[in-house]
């Protein structure tokens, strides 16, 4: 029998591992990927963002844990020799209500400790000549990375502290009893002490398993990304970002410069027929089932007709998409837009239809299930290992 066991290969998953054998050095622990590789899912599919917290409702799990990640995340990648860049967003007013909501993300940004500073139209086209915008908030401790390298060292760090990674593991059955932990596969079987879950995309299933009822489920939106050419590569120096629309979880299409060099523009939120089919069009007959079976999904839908048809209208055709990045960079044109994989995020939606938009942990005698861990779970990833283990060994 394991000391412990961690399904769920992701970053904040493989962090937890590492967490757990830094608390209890000499455990025993087994970490269980369905996949083939780490980090192939949610983790590998972002935008590399290493977000300032800036968004989020103070006093959130998200507020607090994203701007403690932020800088773990920064000292991690310097003391492992990780590649990171320091840019600094500009969130861009594009109209007068823009503005209205950026003076209230100013003020919300200031209660959580974000250092922000607020330009106008002027100061925005000398820092950025190719954006146009009335005014625009500047947050300079956001950066770039890829999660992917995070990972590797955090797995490396893993092993040698003795736990075991297996991939290729799919858990299918999960029974807790007063003695411990049964996990069991195709793949093979397990028992452990205590049980973490950080199933991601799978993590209402999983949940479901093992017997923890919950009133969310999983609805995945498909978050489409284009690749600008190589030649239009220094168009913009910051990450470039709209003002968000506080009722939605997702932050917009945004202008991001990627670690390898790369500029891509998205992601959109569509709703996904398959939770890990990146392929356009795919579709899962299982996850479908999911999706419409659920009472949840209905009442969001009804809230959110107008924004879902123009998010499905703007996927379908790219000249949509465009518009909605020509708002703040008028000069890019369809030629422009070059294909590039897109990501899914995993999104925990209740049985009334709202959004969760904390992160969400359910805790049983002898396990800890992460419920809903989207963005900025990345950068939140080891302060939230931190919490996890915590909540886990009741710290």
């Amino acid at each position: 029998m394991y000391d412990f066991c961690v399904v769920g290969g992701g970053i904040v998953g493989v962090a937890t591992a590492r967490r757990l054998l830094e608390v209890r050095p000499g455990a025993s622990l087994v970490l269980l990927e369905k996949a083939e590789a780490l980090a192939v899912h949610q983790t590998g599919h972002n935008s590399g963002v290493i977000h300032s917290g800036i968004y989020y409702e103070p006093g959130s799990l998200k507020a607090r844990l994203c701007k403690l990640g932020a800088e773990q995340t920064k000292q991690f990648a310097a003391a492992h020799g990780i590649d990171f860049d320091v840019r600094g967003k500009l969130l861009v007013a594009t109209d007068s209500g823009e503005l209205t909501r950026m003076r209230a993300l100013d003020e919300r940004a200031r209660i959580n400790g974000i250092d922000v500073e607020t330009i106008d139209a002027a100061e925005l086209r000398r820092r950025e000549p190719h954006v146009a915008g009335l005014g625009a908030l500047y947050v300079p401790s956001t950066g770039i990375i890829d999660y992917r390298q995070v990972v590797d060292q955090l797995a490396a760090q893993v092993r040698n502290a003795g736990g075991e990674i297996r991939c290729g593991a799919e858990v299918s059955s999960i029974i807790e009893s007063s003695s411990g932990v049964a996990i069991s596969g195709e793949s093979g079987s397990w028992s452990a002490r205590q049980l973490v879950v950080c199933g991601g995309l799978q993590a209402d299933r999983l949940a479901r398993i093992a017997g923890i009822r919950s009133d969310v489920r999983i609805v995945p939106f498909r978050g489409e990304y284009y690749q600008l050419p190589a030649d239009r590569r220094d168009l913009v120096h910051h990450l470039i970002y709209p003002i968000p629309d506080p009722e939605l979880p997702f932050l917009g299409v945004h202008l991001n410069a990627m670690i390898d060099g790369s500029l891509t523009v998205g992601p959109n939120a569509v709703l996904g027929l398959s939770r890990e089919g990146y392929r356009k069009g795919s579709v899962r007959w299982d996850d479908v089932r999911d999706i419409f079976g659920y009472r949840g999904f209905y009442s969001l839908a009804r809230a959110n007709v107008r924004t879902g048809a123009r998010e499905l209208r703007n996927s379908l055709f790219k000249r949509g998409y465009l518009a909605q990045c020509r708002m703040y960079c008028p000069e890019l044109t369809l030629a422009d837009l070059l294909p590039r994989e897109a990501g899914i995020r995993a999104q925990a939606v209740r049985r009334d239809g709202t959004l969760v938009h904390d992160f969400l942990i359910e805790r049983t005698d002898r396990s800890v299930h992460v419920l809903n861990a989207p963005s900025p779970a990345a950068t939140s990833a080891l302060p939230i290992a931190e919490h996890i283990v915590d909540t886990l060994l009741g710290a």
